[in-house]
């Protein structure tokens, strides 16, 4: 167990989340991306927002742009995501319209890094989550 930390000016705080989710239809989630664009930019056609996702990489952002986070409804902090009460193992949500299943969402605090992310500049270190002492 770790000792009681006391706030301290010029402290650290540093929260680290992995969120997961699966694509269990790929079809409704590249939908969910053109449309998420599309909310963005209402003056983008459906044939541009189709070019604009080409990958998964585009659906991704495109949602995070919009919501923040993939899945954004599903995350209840007073839900467990993972081990106890949480969904079973392999188990999915198949009728969500993003197509996406929530798969798991994790928190850690560290304390104390050495420099935040900001004081980096543009020149970010190689690993961003990595813990540095």
């Amino acid at each position: 167990m770790d000792e009681p930390r006391p706030v301290t000016a010029g402290m650290t705080i540093s929260v680290r989340t992995r969120r997961d989710v699966v694509v269990v239809d790929p079809q409704r989630f590249v939908a969910a991306a053109r449309q998420a664009l599309r909310d963005l930019d209402p003056d983008l056609t459906e044939a541009a927002a189709a070019v604009a996702i080409a990958d998964v990489y585009d659906a991704v952002h495109a949602l995070l742009d919009r919501d923040g986070q993939l899945a954004a409804d599903a995350a209840d902090p007073r839900e467990p995501h993972v081990g106890r009460g949480a969904p079973r193992p392999g188990a999915r949500v198949t009728d969500r319209a993003d197509g996406l299943s929530p798969a798991g969402l994790i928190q850690q605090v560290v304390l104390d890094e050495p420099m935040p992310l900001q004081d980096y500049g543009c020149f970010l270190p190689e690993d961003p989550f990595a813990v540095r002492r």
